[in-house]
């Protein structure tokens, strides 16, 4: 953990908020301390905000490219990207069968969310920020090709007659450190359009998304 505090340049004052940080729920179930689910959701909104202040910086041409490199930028593909160039994945703490399969990307993207929640409640602000610009900004280059099929599929249906998608998680199985999340992309809240299957609800979500896309028929799926 030192070795990683080092590396990320940041003098903290709560070692221990950084530890959960990295503390899946496998191992803190086995060990009976804290996992990082609170500090992933505290820092997935602060990515979200300080990737949403850049590209406002960078004055792109109007609010559906900004939605659409934010999307790209923030997605667990891409999350994994910045974890791998700070080698995160090395300090994750897992439970003996997470860790004898090895992390994986959920894994991994929710740890990176959580160390930035974690910097913001010790660091505040200002210095989270200057970490977003060290480790997420240089890299943004390998994440700006990849497919978002969310935000493909909502320019395809605004595209036309100006009708709703929304998404809607319909099923979730197993422990919560191995969850399998069941997902379904709807027109007008009434027409199924896809299905997708995820360990993450944002993954699931892309998956359905993927699905509609894919299928092409959007007058034709089945209602839920």
């Amino acid at each position: 953990m030192i070795s990683l505090l080092k590396q990320l340049k940041l003098q903290v004052n709560d070692v221990s908020l950084y530890e959960i940080a990295l503390t899946h729920a496998s191992y803190a179930n086995e060990h009976q301390t804290e996992k990082n689910e609170k500090l992933e959701f505290l820092g997935d909104a602060v990515i979200e905000l300080l990737m949403s202040d850049y590209l406002y910086s960078l004055d792109l041409a109007d609010e559906g490219e900004l939605t659409k490199r934010r999307a790209q930028a923030v997605c667990e593909e891409a999350l994994v990207i910045y974890a791998d160039k700070i080698h995160l994945k090395d300090y994750l703490k897992l439970g003996k069968g997470e860790f004898a399969k090895g992390a994986n990307n959920a894994m991994i993207a929710d740890a990176f969310e959580a160390l930035f929640g974690a910097t913001f409640l010790d660091l505040g602000f200002k210095k989270t920020e200057s970490l977003f610009k060290r480790i997420i900004v240089p890299n943004l280059k390998y994440v700006w090709v990849f497919k978002d099929y969310k935000s493909t599929l909502q320019e395809f249906i605004q595209g036309g007659d100006k009708r709703n998608i929304s998404y809607h998680i319909i099923s979730q199985k197993g422990p919560s450190h191995h969850r399998l999340f069941e997902a379904a992309v709807k027109l007008d809240q009434q027409i199924i359009l896809g299905i997708g299957l995820g360990k993450t609800k944002k993954e699931a979500e892309q998956n359905a998304a993927k699905d509609a896309l894919e299928k092409g028929n959007y007058d034709t799926q089945e209602t839920l």
